[in-house]
């Protein structure tokens, strides 16, 4: 085994620790490797370890790592993208989880219908309140989630957010909970169904699944760290 794939072993039991613990099926939380700025040969011996679902976040790096990955994979763009992006990105990801604003919902909901598409996507929500950090604040959510959820070509289907940074995973909990709350409210109040809770990444994935993440996304505990860019 390489050192690349017991490390991938390793979080997936630790995920499956964390699942029992909060009295959930394993099953229920889904791995995203967060591959941006690793090269496609941790890819593949990631794939060849036996995980399918992966993460980036610059469209231009993954238009180019994408085509040397093994076929059959399945890619979430996780990263802040910007409108002009939009029609690169589609072709390469059928699912976002960082959909921050409703300009840019409509924007992927207009080229996906052109494209005769069809995409899945996450609100990302700054329940913190970070300056730093994109998203819709709760407010807007609550009073511009009516007209998201009705686009045709965009399948709104849960909600994201990323935890303010603690050295104890614990202080990220009452973030995690807090997103979970509000996709509880938003399906009560409208109907509409919100199965998928993007949250928690390698430093407080444990605390999310125990709030109820779905899709937790991690990278440096499976690829080791970023590489340092060329100076």
């Amino acid at each position: 085994m390489t050192q690349l794939a017991a490390q991938l072993a390793a979080v997936q039991r630790q995920i499956a620790q964390a699942a029992v613990q909060a009295g959930r099926d394993p099953a229920t939380v889904r791995l995203v490797a967060v591959s941006k700025t690793h090269p496609a040969e941790s890819v593949v011996a990631a794939a060849e370890a036996g995980q399918r679902v992966f993460g980036e976040s610059r469209v231009q790096e993954a238009r180019e790592k994408i085509p040397s990955c093994p076929p059959g994979l399945v890619w979430h763009f996780i990263g802040h993208l910007q409108k002009n992006k939009v029609r690169q990105a589609l072709p390469l990801f059928g699912f976002f989880h960082s959909i921050d604003r409703t300009a840019l919902a409509q924007a992927i909901d207009r080229v996906a219908g052109e494209n005769g598409q069809t995409v899945e996507g996450l609100l990302e929500v700054n329940v913190s309140g970070e300056e730093t950090k994109h998203g819709f604040t709760p407010e807007q959510l609550r009073a511009e989630f009516p007209a998201l959820a009705k686009l045709p070509h965009l399948r709104i289907c849960g909600l994201m957010t990323m935890a303010p940074y603690s050295d104890d995973p614990e202080e990220a909990r009452p973030f995690f909970r807090a997103l979970r709350q509000m996709r509880d409210e938003l399906q009560s109040a409208h109907g509409h169904p919100l199965p998928e809770l993007s949250m928690g990444m390698s430093g407080d994935f444990a605390p999310a699944i125990g709030e109820g993440a779905t899709l937790v996304r991690i990278g440096s505990s499976i690829f080791g760290a970023r590489p340092l860019p060329p100076e």
